[in-house]
């Protein structure tokens, strides 16, 4: 991304361009970030509302100021939601994006969209996730990360260095587009048939299936672990498509199923995969989640903040 010219005038217009020229790239940030659409909704107007007060004429650089602001109120945004986060009801999982139709997520790198990397980019430090998020996802180097974070290069390259290895520890390869989504169908379709043979047939040993629900009943408040737990648990949901509608969908870069009840959202389920099959099952069913990813594929049409 070119960075815009630095302005002959300060005017609010002008203030306007080059905001809404980065915004789609700090709402990715955020996002990444945050694991919260909504969360990074709010980063980005915070966002505006600190350029729109700030002495422009001082700025030098427009698009390296607001990275650096989106990019520090969410690692302040990311320290708060932890504590909150510990009152969750049952599985917390990041909220679902629309890739399909929102460019400001997907028109970037993939790098910490997927969201089982989302979820183990939880369990790293805010200004680790941060730094990662920078460096993977947006390729920035290590000294404008530095300059971002307040860190010396030294210490930004280490610190991406260390993330990086725990992801890679815990996030297991990934298959193809078009293999990701035979089998989530193949899971759907058994799964409304009630077949446990055949849903264990395309879980990993190991697979473990998360179900986000905030305490909404019918979400399991643990996760289950295991093909024969998973599986039964998967065909007794045949129940939960009785009088829905559903459809293949995008969420996090991947095929998705988005199941509905006269016409509003009820689940969202996704799926990682590897070589030995569907290694993890999530589930999203809190209402708010569900309509964050709703919002999701509007946002490119969404007016200033």
């Amino acid at each position: 991304m070119d960075t815009p010219p630095r302005p002959t005038d300060t005017s609010l217009d002008w203030a306007v361009t080059a905001f809404l020229r980065i915004r789609p790239r700090l709402f990715g940030i955020a996002y990444r970030i945050l694991g919260s659409v909504a969360e990074a909704e709010d980063v980005v107007q915070d966002a505006w509302l600190r350029w729109q007060s700030t002495d422009r004429s001082v700025v030098q650089d427009p698009d390296a100021f607001l990275v650096t602001t989106a990019s520090r109120l969410a690692i302040n945004v990311a320290q708060s939601a932890r504590v909150r986060r510990e009152a969750y009801v049952g599985p917390w999982l990041p909220e679902p994006i629309d890739t399909g139709t929102d460019p400001q997520v997907g028109a970037e790198r993939g790098e910490a969209l997927e969201l089982a990397v989302l979820l183990v980019m939880e369990k790293l430090k805010p200004v680790e996730r941060a730094a990662y998020v920078l460096r993977e996802a947006f390729d920035y180097p290590y000294g404008r990360i530095a300059e971002m974070l307040r860190l010396s290069p030294a210490n930004a390259r280490q610190i991406v260095n260390r993330a990086r290895k725990r992801l890679l520890a815990e996030h297991h390869e990934s298959v193809g587009t078009a293999e990701h989504r035979r089998l989530l169908e193949a899971f759907v379709a058994a799964a409304q048939m009630g077949d446990i043979n055949a849903l264990e047939e395309i879980l990993a040993a190991d697979v473990v299936a998360y179900a986000d629900g905030n305490g909404l009943r019918g979400a399991a408040r643990v996760a289950v672990t295991g093909a024969g737990r998973v599986a039964r648990i998967g065909a007794f949901s045949r129940k939960f498509f009785a009088g829905a509608e559903y459809r293949v969908v995008e969420a996090n870069g991947h095929p998705a199923l988005l199941i509905t009840r006269n016409g509003a959202a009820a689940a969202l389920a996704l799926i990682s995969a590897g070589p030995d099959g569907i290694d993890r099952v999530y589930s999203i069913m809190a209402p708010d989640k569900l309509r964050a990813y709703e919002r999701s594929s509007k946002r490119s049409a969404l007016p200033m903040p």
